[in-house]
């Protein structure tokens, strides 16, 4: 976890989305651990409210569908009447869809998992901007995309199309609000050691006959590292990218995938 003694987001204020569990909380405890006031939000209340309460103090927890405009709104609100601004935006929020040949693959698949996996981060980029960042000319977006995203991956159309839309909105925007003083970037990671991705890994080991060892020897094998990112490497990337340690450093997406793609 960061040194207490660094406070990059003294006097920022934060929000999460897809704070409920995973790489969300992590980043959560970080912020918080060097000085950012925090709105935490997903759909899942009572997991929100767990995280929160593990932070303590200058943190709000929100329940918002962002693929709801009203909940975004009511999000970014509920910053902006308890602090006044917003600085920086973690577009966190996704969700995996159901695997599907695309040959198999259905309209609500495809457009559901859009909608969370990339049009959400429209939506609260949209706000934040209007309510805060555009006004006062400076601020921090941080969207979260997936390897999948550059290359594809087998039974995830719905998924990769929508993490690779990501990438492109993140540069879009960024060229968008530059004069403005706010940037925007990507962070992109491959395999996290999430419960995600262990149910992820129990499945496909269920589906194929294999043991759980093997299927995840089979992710590794062409890691040039050999090894899982954990949540706090990813948090640590997006964390930077957050502050101003990288005020010239928008519309780029930072791969943090043990070497799996190297762009």
């Amino acid at each position: 976890m960061s040194s207490t003694t660094n406070r990059r987001f003294e006097g920022k204020v934060a929000i999460i989305t897809g704070a409920s569990t995973g790489l969300g909380p992590v980043m959560a405890q970080m912020m918080a651990q060097e000085g950012a006031k925090l709105v935490l939000a997903a759909r899942r209340l009572e997991l929100v409210e767990q995280a929160a309460s593990a932070i303590g103090a200058d943190v709000l927890a929100v329940r918002a569908d962002v693929t709801n405009e009203e909940d975004v709104a009511a999000m970014v609100e509920a910053a902006m009447s308890r602090w006044g601004q917003v600085d920086v935006m973690m577009n966190n929020a996704a969700v995996p869809g159901t695997d599907k040949f695309i040959w198999e693959q259905t309209v609500d698949n495809f457009l559901d998992t859009y909608k969370v996996d990339c049009m959400a981060a429209m939506l609260c980029t949209r706000e934040v901007l209007n309510r805060s960042m555009l006004e006062r000319r400076a601020g921090s977006i941080v969207n979260f995309s997936s390897s999948a995203g550059w290359d594809g991956m087998v039974r995830k159309s719905h998924y990769s199309a929508a993490k690779g839309a990501l990438r492109i909105l993140t540069k879009t925007v960024a060229r968008e609000v530059g004069e403005y003083g706010i940037r925007c970037n990507c962070v992109v990671p491959g395999a996290i050691g999430t419960d995600l991705m262990v149910n992820y890994i129990k499945r496909v080991a269920t589906e194929q006959g294999k043991s759980v060892e093997e299927i995840e020897a089979g992710i590794v094998a062409p890691l040039p590292l050999k090894t899982f990112s954990t949540p706090e490497d990813v948090a640590r990337t997006a964390l930077f990218l957050a502050s101003d340690e990288a005020r010239t450093i928008t519309g780029q997406s930072i791969n943090v995938d043990a070497g799996l793609v190297m762009s």
